[in-house]
């Protein structure tokens, strides 16, 4: 392809990538109805993917002709969000993008391959390929016998394992659609006869769930207050505990912590600090200090390479809980952050999950996680593997209780623990060391801090 086509009458805008490893996005609200004119990077829709909320802005001036959704609907990476009638002065008046080849198109690995750029409270703009009739220049047009198909859906081909040579496409001019990818990875052959591709355009909208046997005992349904679909934030929560119980072997070992010096040093910090500081950063150091001890928990699995990678540097998760749901931001090279920086991560992080600021790079990456169930009083959990991670602590409540110790008793503060691990991965006895070391630390304020 020498160069990309401009706009012209009828133009068509599919959704881009809205971040690295998006497939899909569910359409919260349009900004925009049929028939009202628009102008280039006015806000089209707000989309919401598994962890963030992302204006997509228009690409052209001109006046919606159609909405290919409702709002609600699961809409897939590739697919057409907006159709435009485009004007001949607007049109005439874009100024020409630059030529790119088909090559660095549709294989470029570095390049944005029209990812929508920014985030939530920025400006976003989104990359001139998508700029362009979807029937003319979003599919690969190189004529040396590979499929058309958009680098959004090459991606998700090469994502899948798919060699999107083989896939026979349903879209328009035998374009690979993400639809015909994700059924052929499945073990599905896509049908090309016209009726088969309305249907999957028909159904890439639908709204899609957690999938679940189909011998199920019937449901009650009357007396029901309300109806919550599995959407957002709260379906990838369902999709990733489904995946994760489903393929990590769990086991749970539970203990406790005689924290009452280390809360004394706690108050004493936040004197120095000038503010509140909780047991959470004194935990989330114990842990970084037992990782360092216990390498075999500081890690990731492979399942497809069946190959377990252990980490150097411990990127910590912190469970935080959100009006939209679960959300696990990462603090990176948690190894190296003082308790004073650990909570002052914590703090920031949390912010940004529950006003959705957050950048989903802070949401990935992470080799533990850390959940404080204390916080809403609960003492033990069986918290479930954040996967492919291979363990999880959960902090429960701490309590003054009545102790004994050296043949005295005193009132003290205790910490429970819960340490949950992928059985595959660790054996009993190391989990349970791994708690120890930590519950050891924990107790000892001066080798924890010192």
């Amino acid at each position: 392809m020498a160069g990309v086509t401009q706009p012209t009458d009828q133009s068509h805008f599919i959704l881009p990538d809205l971040g690295e490893g998006v497939h899909e996005a569910e359409l919260l609200k349009w900004r925009v109805s049929v028939g009202d004119t628009i102008k280039e990077h006015e806000t089209l829709a707000d989309m919401e993917t598994d962890k963030a909320v992302v204006e997509v802005p228009s690409p052209w001036t001109g006046v919606v002709s159609e909405l290919c959704g409702s709002e609600g609907d699961i809409i897939n990476v590739g697919n057409i969000l907006v159709k435009y009638d485009i004007g001949g002065e607007s049109a005439a008046t874009s100024p020409d993008p630059p030529q790119e080849s088909a090559e660095s198109e549709s294989e470029g690995e570095d390049g944005d391959a029209g990812t929508v750029v920014g985030n939530v409270s920025g400006e976003l703009t989104v990359s001139s390929r998508f700029a362009r009739r979807s029937d003319e220049a979003d599919v690969d047009t190189n004529h040396s016998g590979r499929s058309l198909a958009t680098p959004a859906v090459r991606r998700i081909a090469r994502e899948l394992g798919v060699d999107i040579g083989r896939i026979r496409g349903t879209g328009r001019g035998g374009r690979v659609t993400a639809s015909d990818v994700h059924g052929f990875a499945s073990g599905g052959v896509a049908d090309r006869s016209p009726a088969a591709t309305s249907e999957t355009a028909v159904s890439s909208f639908a709204p899609q769930s957690v999938p679940v046997p189909t011998d199920l005992p019937p449901v009650d349904a009357s007396g029901v207050s309300e109806v919550v679909p599995f959407r957002g934030v709260r379906r990838k929560i369902a999709q990733a505990l489904d995946l994760s119980v489903k393929t990590a072997v769990h086991f749970t070992v539970v203990d406790e912590a005689n924290v009452t010096a280390i809360d004394a040093k706690r108050r004493e910090y936040a004197n120095v600090l000038g503010q509140k500081l909780s047991l959470l950063p004194f935990v989330m150091t114990a842990v970084c200090r037992a990782l360092g001890r216990h390498p075999e928990l500081n890690a990731i699995v492979d399942d497809a390479k069946s190959e377990i990678l252990r980490k150097d540097g411990v990127n910590l998760g912190c469970a935080v809980d959100t009006e939209h749901g679960l959300m696990v931001p990462v603090i990176h090279g948690a190894q190296s952050l003082s308790i004073a920086q650990l909570g002052n991560a914590v703090s920031q992080l949390a912010r940004g999950c529950k006003d959705r600021s957050i950048e989903r790079e802070r949401l990935q990456g992470g080799t533990f996680t850390i959940s404080n169930v204390g916080s809403y009083g609960g003492m033990f959990a069986t918290p479930i593997i954040n996967y492919p991670e291979v363990a999880i602590l959960a902090a429960g409540r701490a309590k003054e209780r009545v102790l004994a110790e050296d043949g005295r008793m005193f009132v003290g503060k205790v910490l429970p623990l819960s340490l949950s691990c992928d059985h595959r991965v660790v054996d009993g006895a190391e989990g349970a060391r791994f708690l120890n070391t930590v519950v050891k630390l924990l107790e000892d304020p001066d080798t924890l801090i010192g």
